[in-house]
């Protein structure tokens, strides 16, 4: 479930904000693509749905205020997919930077950014660094917990994948069953995704070459995994917020 409406500062006026702030909440910026294809199945919006879903766990385990997504980042590997939106990296960090900034003005005591991206993970890190709020920033990465690692190596049956594939498809579907189409699921071309580049719908002949965008093998995907798999990431997350809290 997504964060409670007394935890999201869009919901709230700026004094039950300074409030919260005055009282210990944390504060979490949640990344998550908006407007990224996810192959012929998923939603552009799948990295919001699953930032926003984070932000709800966190705060189902410290006490944290939920700042807005951030919904446009780094995504240079998919702005060949109609709607598909990259910001430069330099772009996207510095924004990161500047929010960062922003909520750190109001002395909260931790920043957490949620980041469920891969090619966002190291322009993040840069923001964090520059902002110079490093010691109280925290940058969660949701798919490096030793869990979710485990639960992945162990449930993947694909060869390989990172993107709108078997893992990340189980999740939706465990998520929010209504937002993936299964019937239009695709498998990337054998030995097709993941040099460097972007992908491509329109060239057979480049190795990034996948019509509908999926990297690895969606077709696999089941709920049971993705409830697995959630099951997995919640804890991690949930143990990472608390020791930053704790830090």
């Amino acid at each position: 479930m997504d964060a409670p409406d007394r935890d999201l500062v869009a919901r709230l006026s700026w004094d039950q904000v300074a409030a919260r702030i005055e009282t210990g909440a944390a504060a979490v910026l949640p990344i998550g693509a908006g407007t990224k294809e996810h192959g012929f199945h998923l939603p552009m919006e799948t990295d919001r749905i699953q930032a926003d879903w984070l932000a709800g766990v966190v705060c189902q385990n410290i006490d944290a205020l939920v700042w807005p997504t951030l919904t446009y980042g780094f995504y240079p590997a998919f702005v060949h997919y109609a709607g598909s939106v990259s910001l430069s990296r330099r772009t996207f960090s510095f924004a990161v930077r500047e929010i960062i900034e922003g909520i750190a003005r109001f002395r909260v005591p931790h920043v957490l950014v949620i980041d469920t991206g891969i090619s966002t993970l190291q322009a993040v890190a840069d923001a964090i660094e520059a902002s110079g709020h490093a010691g109280l920033t925290h940058h969660l990465r949701v798919q490096d917990g030793p869990r979710y690692r485990e639960t992945a190596a162990r449930l993947c049956e694909q060869a390989e994948g990172t993107h709108a594939d078997e893992m990340e498809t189980a999740r939706m579907l465990a998520l929010v069953p209504g937002s993936v189409d299964m019937a239009k699921a695709v498998a990337s071309p054998p030995g097709k995704g993941g040099t460097d580049g972007p992908l491509t719908p329109h060239d057979p002949q480049s190795p990034n070459y996948s019509p509908s965008g999926s990297w690895g093998d969606p077709t696999l995907a089941t709920r049971e995994k993705g409830q697995a798999l959630l099951e997995a990431m919640a804890t991690d997350v949930a143990e990472m917020a608390r020791k930053a809290v704790s830090l």
